[in-house]
């Protein structure tokens, strides 16, 4: 060993890393026990909540035992109840089939007895005589018989009914006039208004004295009194009801019907009624419908006219309508409607047709099935009217309104012919793809093949072999019932309009002194009727002067207030009533087949 290697170094150096070896041995042991310490620690932890689910898990299913003892002991109750209702129900079905036993041993003795009892009808009908049975049979023949003719009979009458009843209406007058004096309302007295010869102005001057004339009480200052009687076809006092004046106009329906044209107008002041005679009462709630009581004449001729079709043959009659309202002398379509569907007052012309009718191009038809129809369409319409506050009435009627309803009719004849040649032209269609025995319809049909569109049997309209006999046809009849509600008939200082409403007022009084001047024209029988002169006249032209039947129904107001427009009104319908006319002529003649 060398001099110079310090042995105690060595072992020193030996001894530190033997130290350090041994701490860190020391450091691993105790992170080996406190890794145990935790192992430890989790495998409690894990013990712990093994026991606790396993204390969860037996206490689960011991109440899970518990609940199926329960339901066991549950469902043994009930079927235990089932099975003593099950035997109660056998029992009572052997009752119930001992009953029916005992019912169908009965059932079967009364059969039994019915069999019996049917053998002896059976027998005695057999042994009832045959000339009973033949004097049977003659009888029902005899009364099968005496039916048709009582059915012909009664054809035959109504025929003769609706020819009386033309006759006794064109006796009365194709222009008759009525006259309703309404009752004293609220506006006729005017308070503080002086007395005339101890007469106030509420007083009743203007009175119906019988069914058929007016007296006047014409009373002036410093003047003897005066007094007048105007005579009229029909005159209604303030006691007759909506109901007692369409009775007057009922029968003008059945003339319609038969084939003439009827207009119904009112004519009076302002306030005297118009249009609660046409139209009837209007409730402020205008969802509300009016009481039959209450409806005026245009509801109820409405109601009429449909229920005079409802007892002709269906199909035989359809019902238009058109509303027009005759303002500042011009004429507008009530019914037009603009693109949003809403009604709108479009004007219109009128012209003359060179049959010498009147006519108004363009204006709007609607057809109408019911009476609650037409009144729904006019009910929708009234708010187009122009009205106006005026010193007689705050709710006065500045134009004409007229609603017009065209019955388009086809005679039973035509109709039972109608049929015949449809019936006819399906049969003609059906037998058609067949092959004709006439050499004409082969080469017909060869053609049709090639060429359907020339070939003469190719319509269903067509006969393949036409008949030189000329085809009979009617064109269907159109007749008119007009129903006019007429502006009032007052003067401008009546009225007390100013401004822009005194042209209305003029429109008007010029229109009505136009329908006043036709009337005289026609009374005087001038060659000339100066019908153009007014839309108005122009418009009515078929009613006033043509084959129609008018009437016209006069209102007037019953107080001193009102006297000189009511002596107006009265002398209008004298007037009309002096106008003679020739005997209307019916439009619907009979079918005639040749």
């Amino acid at each position: 060993m060398p001099l110079f290697i310090n042995r105690d170094q060595i072992f020193a150096h030996q001894v530190h890393l033997l130290e350090h070896k041994l701490r860190s041995k020391e450091e691993r042991i105790l992170e080996l026990e406190t890794e145990n310490a935790l192992l430890h620690l989790r495998l409690a932890e894990c013990l712990g909540k093994l026991r606790h689910e396993r204390k969860e898990e037996i206490y689960v299913q011991r109440q899970k035992h518990l609940q199926q003892r329960k339901v066991q002991k549950s469902t043994h109750a009930a079927l235990s109840k089932l099975l003593s209702d099950v035997q109660m129900l056998k029992q009572d079905l052997r009752d119930v089939f001992a009953i029916y036993v005992g019912f169908a041993k009965e059932l079967e003795e009364q059969s039994k007895q019915l069999f019996e009892c049917v053998g002896t009808a059976r027998n005695a009908v057999q042994d009832f005589q045959s000339d009973d049975l033949q004097k049977l049979r003659v009888q029902v023949t005899a009364l099968e018989r005496s039916l048709q003719e009582e059915k012909e009979r009664c054809r035959e009458e109504r025929v003769r009914r609706r020819l009386l009843h033309n006759t006794l209406v064109e006796l009365r007058g194709n222009i008759r006039v009525h006259c309703r004096v309404r009752p004293i309302l609220h506006f006729d007295h005017i308070p503080g208004s002086p007395t005339t010869n101890g007469s106030s102005s509420c007083e009743a001057v203007v009175q119906a004295i019988n069914d058929d004339s007016v007296f006047v009480n014409c009373t002036k200052t410093s003047s003897p009194v005066m007094n007048k009687i105007f005579e009229f076809e029909r005159v209604h006092g303030p006691e007759d009801s909506q109901e007692t004046v369409f009775e007057e106009v009922k029968p003008l329906l059945t003339s319609l019907l038969d084939g003439y044209n009827v207009c119904i107008m009112a004519y009076g002041q302002t306030g005297s009624g118009k249009t609660h005679t046409m139209i009837g009462s209007r409730s402020e709630d205008p969802t509300a419908a009016v009481q039959d009581s209450q409806q005026g004449i245009i509801p109820k001729a409405a109601n009429e006219l449909f229920k005079l079709i409802s007892e002709k043959p269906a199909d035989s009659h359809t019902v238009e309508m058109s509303v027009v309202e005759v303002y500042n002398n011009e004429v507008l379509d009530l019914l037009a409607r603009d693109e949003d569907g809403a009604t709108v007052g479009v004007k219109r012309e009128v012209i003359t047709t060179s049959t010498g009718t009147s006519e108004v191009p363009c204006l709007t038809y609607e057809l109408v099935r019911s009476s609650a129809e037409v009144m729904q369409l006019i009910n929708s319409v009234l708010k187009l009217r122009s009205h106006s506050p005026t010193l007689v009435h705050m709710d006065s009627s500045r134009s004409h309104f007229i609603v017009t309803l065209t019955v388009t009719s086809k005679s039973p004849d035509a109709l039972a012919l109608a049929r015949r040649l449809q019936n006819a032209r399906q049969d003609v269609q059906r037998v058609s793809q067949k092959e004709w025995w006439s050499p004409r319809c082969r080469r017909a049909a060869s053609s049709r093949s090639s060429s359907p569109a020339s070939s003469p049997c190719h319509s269903p309209c067509h006969s393949p072999c036409p008949s030189p006999r000329p085809s009979i046809t009617q064109p269907p009849i159109k007749t008119k019932l007009q129903l006019v509600d007429l502006a009032g008939s007052e003067c401008v200082g009546m009225s007390g309009v100013t401004g822009a409403a005194l042209w209305e007022s003029s429109c008007i009084n010029r229109s009505l002194s136009a329908l006043s001047d036709v009337l005289g024209a026609l009374a005087e029988r001038r060659p000339h009727v100066p019908y153009r002169n007014s839309k108005l006249t122009h418009l009515l032209q078929d009613a006033i002067g043509g084959d129609a039947k008018l009437l016209i129904m006069l209102c007037v107001s019953p107080t001193q207030r009102f006297l000189t427009e009511s002596l107006q009104s009265l002398g209008f319908g004298a007037r009309a009533r002096q106008v003679q006319r020739e005997p209307p002529h019916r439009k619907n003649t009979a079918l005639k087949m040749k």
